[in-house]
C-alpha cells in the first residue's frame, strides 16, 4: 500500500508528521510512505529510509490561503504534489493535516470524485463515553445539502463503520432539534424520510446534546450544521478540561486529591482522545484523502496512517464505487 503524505501541512509539520510515518513503517511491513515536502527539513528527521521517500519542494499552502486559488495557482505545492501521487496513480491514498478547504479543493479537482456522488463528506470519527466512537459526516466539506445528499453520506457512512470500525448493521442517526420524526426544517424531514425508507439501519433522529451518548455509529447533516457542532463539542471538552484542571490546583487540599484522580484522569482525557481514531476521511473521492487534525503530533499521524491503510485493506473505495453505480 503506497500512501502519500503532506509533510508540510499542520502546524507541527514536519517533525511530528516525520515521527508518525516513522511509527507507521515500523508497525507496518505492507505499506510505503512518500512524504512531499521541503527535502532540507526532512531529511535530517528520518531515522531510517526503510520504505519512505521524499518529494522534494519549497512552495506550501498556508492555513491563511485561499483554498480554491492556492490549489490553482499553488501547482509545486505539497499538497498539490501529494493528490497528484494518487491521480497518476504513484499513491494509493494520500494523507494531509493542512488547510482543509485546499485539501477538499486538490481532492475534487485532483483526486476527483466518485460518479454517483454530488458532494463529498468531511468524515471524522468522534468520541463517545462508552468508549466506541461515532463516524459523524459532514462536518465542513459542503455548507449546503439536499435531502439526497444525505443519504449519499448514510450509505457511505455505513459502509465506513461497517467495513473498517468492525460494526455489524451499523446505526444510522439524522442530526435534528427533536427525535419525533416532524421534527426539524424542511431538509432533514424529507432526508429522515429518505433513510427511512432505504436498507440502512435507521434509527431515527439524534438531538446534539446526545451525540456523545452512543446512540448511533454514524450521525448525518448537513456540512454547515455539522461543522457547528463539532466546534462545539471540541470548544466545551476544553473549557471542561482547563476549569477542571483549575479547580484540582487551587487550592493545597485539591493538589492532593488530584494526586489521587490522577490515574482516572488519565484514563478519562485517552477515552476523549480524538487522536486514537485517526483523521477525517473526505468520503466520496476516486481514492482515500485524509484530513488529519491541525494540531497533529505523532500519535494522531500515525493512527491517521492506520486508519488510511485499514481502508485501503478493506477497499472501502471500491465498495463506495460499486454502492453507486448499482443506485443509478
Amino acid at each position: 500500500m503506497r500512501i502519500a503524505i503532506d509533510a508540510m501541512g499542520g502546524d507541527n509539520a514536519p517533525d511530528e508528521i516525520v515521527k508518525g510515518a516513522l511509527q507507521a513503517i515500523q508497525k507496518y511491513s505492507d505499506i510505503s510512505i512518500t512524504l512531499v515536502g521541503d527535502e532540507k527539513r526532512i531529511a535530517p528527521l528520518l531515522t531510517s529510509k526503510d520504505r519512505i521517500t521524499i518529494i522534494h519542494t519549497e512552495e506550501v499552502i498556508e492555513a491563511t490561503d485561499e483554498p480554491v486559488r492556492a490549489v490553482k495557482r499553488k501547482k509545486n505545492a505539497s499538497m498539490v504534489l501529494m493528490a497528484k501521487e494518487v491521480s497518476e496513480g504513484r499513491a494509493d491514498a494520500c494523507i494531509s493535516a493542512g488547510n482543509t478547504g485546499a485539501l477538499m479543493t486538490a481532492g475534487l479537482f485532483v483526486v476527483g470524485r466518485i460518479e454517483g456522488i454530488d458532494r463529498p463528506a468531511l468524515s471524522p470519527t468522534l468520541p463517545t463515553l462508552n468508549g466506541e466512537g461515532f463516524l459523524f459526516l459532514d462536518v465542513g466539506a459542503n455548507a449546503d445539502a439536499k435531502p439526497e445528499h444525505l443519504l449519499q453520506y448514510a450509505i457511505m457512512g455505513s459502509i465506513y463503520a461497517e467495513k473498517v470500525r468492525g460494526k455489524k448493521n451499523p446505526r444510522i442517526g439524522l442530526l435534528n432539534v427533536g427525535t419525533e420524526d416532524k421534527k426539524g426544517n424542511e431538509l432533514t424531514r424529507t432526508a429522515y424520510k429518505l433513510i427511512a425508507d432505504s436498507d440502512l439501519n435507521f434509527v431515527g433522529n439524534v438531538e446534539a446534546r446526545d451525540l456523545m451518548e452512543g446512540l448511533a455509529d454514524v450521525v448525518v447533516t448537513d456540512g454547515f450544521t455539522g461543522n457547528i457542532a463539532l466546534k462545539t463539542l471540541e470548544g466545551t471538552a476544553l473549557s471542561v478540561f482547563t476549569m477542571l484542571k483549575g479547580a484540582l490546583t487551587s487550592s493545597t487540599t485539591a493538589k492532593l486529591a488530584a494526586a489521587v484522580l490522577k490515574p482516572k484522569l488519565k484514563e478519562l482525557k485517552q477515552t476523549m482522545d480524538y487522536s486514537d481514531y485517526g483523521g477525517a476521511g473526505l468520503f466520496g473521492l476516486k481514492a482515500p484523502v485524509i484530513k488529519a487534525h491541525g494540531s497533529s503530533n505523532a500519535n494522531a499521524m500515525f493512527h491517521a496512517i492506520r486508519q488510511t491503510r485499514e481502508i485501503l485493506d478493506n477497499k472501502v473505495t471500491e465498495i463506495f464505487i460499486s454502492a453507486f453505480e448499482n443506485r443509478k
